[in-house]
């Protein structure tokens, strides 16, 4: 018997649920009920920051850290 692929089948169930994920997104923005930031802060959850942005709490690169 063959042995079962269980990478193969987290990685599915990850691809299933970006994609309602998205198409919900898609939803929202269709319907109109939500403004674009509250859209943006949503898609934003858990995403990390833009390479040019600094992390929030944190002093960007070329600024000093102050005591």
């Amino acid at each position: 018997m063959a042995k079962t692929n269980f990478q193969y089948e987290k990685r599915q169930k990850e691809l299933e649920k970006k994609k309602k994920k998205e198409e919900k997104l898609k939803r929202k923005l269709e319907k109109g009920s939500s403004s674009e930031t509250e859209v943006e802060e949503a898609a934003g959850e858990g995403a990390e920051p833009a390479a040019g942005e600094p992390v929030t709490g944190e002093p960007a690169a070329d600024e000093p850290k102050q005591p």
